[in-house]
């Protein structure tokens, strides 16, 4: 009994530092790959920016929008009433 338990643990200590040194050995980055990464997260940093830029202006533009509609349905408002006054007017 304690003898396999020996074992299985041998076993398992052995595989962790097998898998332990694959990574090691093979997990490295070239200098080429950092570089690009480098590349890829200043791009990403720009496309961002540039995104939440559009949204804000997307929002203003709405907020404009909304502004001109309020607008335009006053001046429909009085026009409806300016109408009904002509009509009340003495011919």
């Amino acid at each position: 009994m304690k003898l396999t338990k020996a074992v299985r643990n041998l076993v398992i200590i052995a595989a962790f530092a097998t898998s332990a040194s694959v990574l090691t050995g093979c997990g490295g980055l070239s200098e080429a790959q950092m570089e690009e990464l480098r590349g890829l997260r200043s791009e990403v940093s720009s496309l961002e920016a540039e995104a939440k830029s559009l949204k804000d202006e997307r929002a203003k533009l709405e907020r404009e929008i909304a502004d001109k509609n309020a607008k335009l349905q006053q001046c429909a408002k009085e026009k409806a009433e300016t109408t009904v006054n002509l009509t009340k007017l003495p011919k």
